[in-house]
This record gives C-alpha cells, structure tokens and sequence, in this order.
C-alpha cells in the first residue's frame, strides 16, 4: 500500500495585523501558566503605572516651580537692570540721568515688552505702640508698651510703571495712582510686613531713612499684596519715584533767604541749597563763584535769580559739575517813591519785622518809614527729579533671556552716553544668583528621577516578558515547528510587552494628572515659604511635556524588551514541543 504524505507550508510574511492579533489573543486569553505570568505582569503594570505618576508630578511640580518663582522674581525686579557703571546692587547704585537717549530706542525694541526708571532706598518702618498684659513671678500682671521696626527697601516708580505683577498678588486695598503735579505719600506693601508691624489699608504710617540727619516720613497704606515669594515679600514696599529722588539726595534745590538782620545798611541775601555732595558754587548773575551770599538796598521793582550746583574735582581754575543745576528767584515789589538807604523797622530783638501773606512763608513784606516792599520766593524745582536709580528691563521670550541680555550688554555696558555716564546692564539671573542656580540644580534632580523610574520600569516589564517567554515555550517551539521565523515571533512577545507597558501608562497617566489637577486647583500640600522660597507646591505642566514624557518612556521601554525578546532565538522546537 503506498503511503501518502500531506505537506503544509507556513508563509513567512505574515503581515504586522496577524502578529497584532496573535500577541492579543495570547495577552487575553486565561491559560494554564496564569498563575505564575499574572501576578508578575500586574506588577509590571503597577511599576510602568508608578513610574508615569512619579514623572507626571516630578516634571509638573519642577516646571511649576520654576515658572512660578521665576514670573514672581521677574514680577518684583526685572529681566534687566541699566544701572551706573561699577556698581554691585541694583539696590546702592550711584544714580544716572533720567533722561537717557537709548530710552526710545529700547521702547521700540520688538523683543523688549517695558522699559520704566525706577530707584530704591533702604526704609525702616515702625508699628504703632501696643501694650501686652504678662504675668510676673509673683502672680501680678504687668503691662508692657512695645513697638515693633523692621527694615524694609522702598521701591521707587512713577505713572508709566506696569503694575500687572502686583495687581495679580493684591488681596486688599487698591494700586495706588501717581499724578505728575503731586508726589504721592501711598505705598503698597506686603502681607508678610503688615502682619508684623500690625498694619491695615488706610493706616498711616512712620518711615525712617538714615542720612546725614534720621529723617522721618508719613506714609499711607493704599494696598497690600501676597505672592508668598517670601525672600521678596519680608522687605519690597512700592511708593512715588519722587520720595526717593528726594530721599537719596539726588541733584540739588536752591532757594534765597532773606537774612533776619541788617548788615550796614543793606539787606542780606543767601543761598540755601540742599542735596548733592555738599560742596556748591552759586551764580548770582556774574559767573559761579564760592559767593554764597550778597547785599542789596532794593529801591525799584526787580528780581535776583540764583544758579547752584554742587562739584567734584577741579581741572585748572574750573570745577567740574556732579549734578544738574538748580535756578532759584526772589522777586521784590517796591510801594512808594522813597529812596531813602535800607532801613526797615526792627523788633525789640533787632530782627526785621516781616508781615507774612501765606501760611508757607514764601510771601511777606518788610518796611522802612516811606516805602513797603513785598518780597515773594520762588523755590527751585529742584533737580533730583532728573535722575533715577537706574531702568528695568523686560524681555518678551523668556527662553531668549540670556541672548537679549547679551545683546543689551554689547549696546550700552561701558560706553559713555550723552551726558558722559558709563552704564552697566545687570541680567536678572546675575541680581538674583542664588535663585537661579537653585532652579537650574532642579533640572539635575529631575533626569535623576526620570532616569531611575523609566530603569524600573524597564526591569519589571524585561522581568513580566522573560516569564511570558518561559510560559509560552511550548507555543513557540509550535510555532517554529510551523515555519515561523524568530523576528515574527520576537515581535508577537514585544506587542505583548507593549501591552503592558500602554495599560500601565493609562493608569499613570489617569492617578499623574488627577494629582496635578487637585494641587494645581486646590493646593493641597504647602511648603515653608523661607525654606522654599513658595507656600505651597506648585503645578504646570503643558500637552507637549506629558506627550513626550509618554512617548519616551514608551519608546525606551520597548527598546529595552529587545533584548531579553531574543531568548526566543534559543528556544529549539524539539525541545519545545516536549516542554510542559
């Protein structure tokens, strides 16, 4: 009897979609080796599932804090600071003109989105006397009077300053208006300080700047703000640029003074000038000179105008000028037709006796027995006004920063501008070193954290997919038996491995983002403020950052199941059809 035989033949081109179908029935289907495969496969997915929810909130919560410090400090300073050439602070600098020419040049800038003068002066605030009640050794109560200082920088800015930062972070009060005719006594100031010198909106309060002479100020509180920037929220005040134009004795202010006595005969006029560097020449018409005074006997209507200004070093017989000059004027109006020598009636004391027509002093009249003259003052505007502690600068692109800072530098660092000033320009990452290089070690932390989540993974997945390999043994000596080549079958088991890793994405990325939306809506967990720079941990984190933080660790997980997948390749068919 002859025998037949029926030959079958396995097409080796099995196409990806039957491979997709094999490795699914096989990751569905209940077999045999349940028992020992389920348990590691599930512990698989919880490890990928870990690993997505660690990465979800490392990155979110590194982002956020970054963006948010980052946003706060540039909301408090500046991406830039034009300043005097030589300085160290922002805060003790030298001042420069106001009136500078790169000021429109930088305003039209594309990339630049404000530029505003500002200056800064060191204030110490007092709180309102209080008294506490305490118990004595003796069981007695004893009241205490207490008053709390603390020291604090004003900030200085005027009617073109952006207020945006601070009217996000305002919980009370209002922002307050500056006006160009009245230098305004309003301030914000933060929580943090109104909390411990005791202070509301509407309180007025007492400030003291050291100069030559403690002087002190009144200031109301228009609003108060919160950003929880501890580092910044414990001493920035904003006031009037005005104050502190004044307060650091920028430039000088000249007015003349009528003398209380007679000297031979003549009344006598001098020069009361404040600011500067204290050493000042005077014009009174013929040049500047050391006169600080003169004499006059006026007998007709007329006006004596005063030029001051204060001087450094002197290179010949001519004095170089450290401040912009100020022009005072005393103006006299003469009543009646005598012309008889100057003198005016005394008091007992042998003072000249003056009639005042205003409550400041600036108008009065003095007479002598046939005339009246009526004097008035014209105080000099003063020429602090023109000056400034330096400008802020803010870019548009945050991730251009360091480029636009650059290139401001090339422009302006150490060349002499108009009025012969060298400036600097300071990057906001050099004013606040610290912060910044605190941010940047953020970064280090983060691989490191991704790195070893993603290392995790990869070995409990390598580990779920080797038990897999071992359960399916059988299968996949059948399947060789049948013609099927190793790569065919290297791919069904990575699909597989595929599989687990996607499953275990899904919950992470569900548990990952569930945590970032709470924190971000309610802020669950707080931080220390002096420790953290924040009071409470926050959250951002974009699409673009989750897709690839999704996609690289899926990428990289399955890259790595190539190689335990090629265990397949020494799996021999007569071996493993027998393998139970």
């Amino acid at each position: 009897m002859k025998k037949s035989f029926v030959y079958f033949r396995v097409d080796n081109n099995i196409g990806l979609a039957h491979e997709y179908f094999i490795a699914k029935k096989i990751f569905l289907k209940e077999n045999e080796g349940k028992k020992v495969s389920r348990p590691i496969v599930r512990i698989s997915m919880i490890s990928i599932a870990l690993a997505i929810v660690v990465n979800l909130l490392t990155v979110a919560v590194v982002i956020g804090f970054q963006k948010e410090v980052r946003e706060k400090v540039s909301g408090f300073s500046s991406h830039a600071f034009i300043l005097a050439a030589g300085e160290g602070s922002i805060y003790e600098c030298e001042p420069i003109r106001k009136n500078q020419a790169f000021f429109e040049k930088l305003k039209k800038n594309p990339a630049i989105t404000q530029i505003q003068p500002v200056a800064f002066k060191p204030i110490l605030l007092q709180s309102e006397k209080s008294e506490q009640i305490i118990k004595t050794a003796k069981g007695k109560d004893s009241v205490i009077s207490q008053q709390n200082i603390q020291g604090a920088i004003l900030k200085g800015v005027d009617e073109s300053f952006d207020w945006s930062f601070f009217k996000e972070n305002l919980i009370s009060g209002k922002i307050p208006v500056f006006s160009k005719d009245k230098i305004s006594d309003e301030i914000v100031l933060s929580k943090r300080i109104a909390r411990d010198l005791n202070f509301k909106v509407g309180d007025s309060i007492r400030a003291y700047f050291v100069k030559n002479q403690p002087v002190k100020r009144f200031f109301r509180v228009a609003g108060i703000y919160h950003t929880g920037l501890e580092e910044f929220d414990k001493k920035m005040i904003v006031g009037d640029l005005r104050q502190v134009q004044l307060l650091n004795d920028w430039g000088i202010q000249a007015s003349i003074e009528v003398i209380d006595t007679i000297s031979d005969g003549y009344l006598v006029l001098k020069a009361n000038v404040q600011g500067g560097n204290g050493y000042y020449e005077y014009d009174w018409g013929k040049g500047f000179g050391q006169t600080i005074g003169i004499k006059i006997c006026p007998s007709v209507d007329t006006t004596f105008r005063l030029i001051a200004r204060d001087y450094g070093l002197k290179i010949g017989n001519e004095s170089m000028p450290l401040s912009l000059a100020d022009t005072a004027y005393l103006k006299f109006t003469i009543t009646g037709k005598g012309r008889t020598p100057c003198n005016f009636k005394l008091d007992d004391e042998g003072y000249i006796t003056r009639n005042y027509l205003d409550n400041q002093g600036l108008k009065f009249t003095i007479q002598t027995p046939d005339k009246k003259v009526k004097i008035e003052k014209i105080e000099g505007k003063g020429s602090a006004s023109s000056y400034v502690g330096g400008y802020e600068v803010n870019f548009k692109d945050w991730n251009t920063i360091d480029k636009d800072v650059k290139q401001l530098k090339e422009e302006l660092t150490f060349v002499p501008n108009e009025h012969g000033e060298l400036l600097q320009v300071s990057g906001i990452k050099e004013n606040q070193q610290e912060i910044f290089l605190w941010l940047d070690f953020l970064d280090l932390n983060v691989y490191i954290i991704l790195v070893l989540m993603v290392l995790i993974g990869i070995i409990n997945v390598g580990a779920a997919l080797l038990v897999l390999i071992l359960v399916k043994t059988h299968f996949i000596g059948m399947m060789k038996a049948m013609g099927s080549l190793n790569w065919q079958l290297r791919k069904i088991f990575l699909m597989q491995a595929f599989f687990i890793i996607g499953k275990g994405m899904l919950w992470g990325n569900a548990i990952g983002l569930g945590i970032c939306f709470i924190q971000y809506k309610f802020g669950v967990l707080s931080l220390n403020p002096e420790v953290y720079y924040l009071d409470k941990v926050p959250i951002s984190i974009g699409l673009w950052e989750i897709l690839l933080l999704n996609l690289a660790t899926l990428t990289v997980c399955l890259l790595a199941m190539i190689v335990p997948s090629a265990l397949i390749s020494r799996v021999l068919p007569t071996k493993a059809i027998k393998f139970q």
